[in-house]
């Protein structure tokens, strides 16, 4: 899509994109929707579940990258919608090219994501599936919208001309409840490029990030860097980890970081303030 094709879509008066979207699910007549429970694949599920009832159904791919708190709201915020949710485990930390962790880790990801939806898509027998992408994702460097071109996904917001701020918009608007939801990412994403992805260190960042959590934190990022941790907050919550630092420390202690650094984390899926 070029960049007058994006501006001219992102420029459609909402109630336009809206009805496009509408119009591009209903002639999908049946679609499995790569579920994660952030805001875009949340509109994307409920507008499929809205439109084509019991043939719009999410699908989420239960791996070591994902930790055990996601996958637990993903299935019931598929449940407060009212749609089924396909959840299927997959091996890519298993696949070398996956797990070397280079800059085309995200797309032996997706492609391990949209192989193991392929084959459920077959089994049901259902005629598409879809991830949701947005036109703001379009000026990103996303290996995993090749694996999902490759792979015939479809992406009915970003098509639809649904920007970031029209997400939020339908979050609220359906009350989803997801409309303030930060942006996520798997655990594999803590762990710098180049340094091996095992199931080790996944565990070791999820255990830290309950327990930072578990003492008060809500945003966070816990980075792995060998025995030392670079621990990211949420803004507004800087003060909160100065005051409880010993604390908090300690808690990463148990879990096998002996030193940490801390800084702001900066959610790359924020809308801009005007």
């Amino acid at each position: 899509m070029d960049q007058g094709t994006i501006k001219a879509r992102a420029g459609a008066p909402y109630e336009l994109k809206l009805a496009r979207l509408d119009a591009h699910l209903q002639k999908l007549e049946s679609v499995l929707v790569a579920f994660s429970a952030g805001v875009d694949s949340t509109v994307l599920l409920h507008a499929a579940h809205r439109v084509l009832g019991e043939r719009g159904r999410g699908f989420i791919a239960d791996s070591p990258s994902l930790p055990r708190a996601e996958l637990n709201q993903a299935r019931a915020l598929a449940a407060e919608i009212g749609c089924e949710l396909e959840v299927v485990k997959t091996n890519e930390l298993e696949e070398e090219a996956y797990a070397v962790n280079n800059s085309m880790r995200c797309y032996f990801c997706k492609e391990a994501l949209f192989d193991a939806m392929s084959q459920a898509q077959e089994a049901l027998g259902f005629r598409a599936m879809a991830f949701g992408e947005v036109l703001d994702d379009l000026g990103d460097d996303r290996p995993g919208a090749q694996a999902a071109a490759e792979a015939g996904v479809f992406a009915p917001l970003s098509e639809a001309g649904f920007t970031k701020e029209d997400v939020r918009r339908y979050a609220r608007e359906h009350e989803l409840g997801v409309e303030d939801k930060p942006s996520s990412a798997c655990l594999s994403s803590r762990i710098p490029r180049g340094t091996r992805v095992t199931k080790a260190r996944l565990s070791q960042v999820e255990a830290a990030e309950a327990r930072l959590r578990a003492l008060g934190l809500k945003q966070l990022r816990v980075r792995h860097h060998g025995s030392r941790a670079r621990v990211e907050v949420g803004a507004g919550e800087e003060e909160f980890a100065r005051v409880h630092r010993s604390r908090l420390e300690e808690a990463l202690a148990a879990e096998g970081f002996s030193w940490a650094e801390w800084d702001t984390y900066k959610d790359p899926g924020a809308v801009p303030s005007a």
